[in-house]
């Protein structure tokens, strides 16, 4: 099985990517954990990554491309694969199709999750955190026991910056203006499949089982 799995920040994509991974049996590819991944090792491609972060410059997409292709190629993406926060954009997108083309193989199935803007606003600004221990809770749908500390190690619960409703509402909308062409680019290809992620978690995952029922 080969998925990406598509979803603006505060949709559940992470919750869904463990669960899907484990049922399909297929490695969870995050972009940003190949990033860190290269950096440490200090790979030829993280170096060249590593001087335009270190710069505070986006990593050009030959780059990117690049990183995603050589994990591509690793022994334990040889039965499929779910890549989370790659591609970004439609030219991303089309150097992915030159890769896939390149190795024999295609995507199955693009997942796409979504959210209402103002139900994932919602849910971000309600999350705290624990300063110790870094356990999530939220106001609204994972209260704490006790007011503003932590259940499992009695820590004090802040909000992060990046929680903040201005901030977050930024963040949401640059992920909507970036990927409605990317959204369309898949749906044209007739391999996205559009899941409802207000509903439980369960029922998200139940129905995610059921679009790529077809696909295995």
């Amino acid at each position: 099985m080969r998925l990406i799995l598509l979803g603006p920040p505060g949709a559940g994509k992470g919750t869904q990517a463990v669960k899907i991974t484990k049922k399909y049996n297929v490695p969870h590819i995050s972009t940003g954990d190949i990033f860190r991944k290269n950096i440490k090792e200090g790979t030829q491609l993280g170096k060249k990554a590593k001087e335009y972060m270190n710069k505070g410059l986006l990593v050009p997409d030959e780059l990117v491309v690049a990183i995603v292709e050589d994990r591509l190629n690793e022994e334990d993406c040889k039965s499929g694969f779910l890549l989370d926060g790659f591609p970004r954009t439609v030219n991303q997108a089309k150097a992915l199709d030159k890769v896939l083309e390149n190795m024999n193989i295609s995507l199955d199935q693009v997942i796409n999750i979504k959210v209402d803007k103002n139900v994932l606003v919602g849910r971000a600004v309600g999350r705290r955190i624990c300063k110790d221990c870094g356990l999530a809770y939220h106001v609204e749908f994972n209260k704490s026991k006790i007011d503003g500390k932590c259940d499992k190690c009695g820590g004090e619960l802040y909000q992060r910056d990046d929680d903040k409703e201005e901030t977050v509402s930024k963040r949401i909308e640059v992920y909507l203006n970036e990927t409605s062409p990317l959204i369309s680019y898949y749906s044209e290809k007739g391999i996205l499949a559009d899941i409802d992620g207000q509903k439980d978690i369960n029922e998200v995952f139940e129905d995610v089982v059921l679009a790529l029922g077809s696909k295995r």
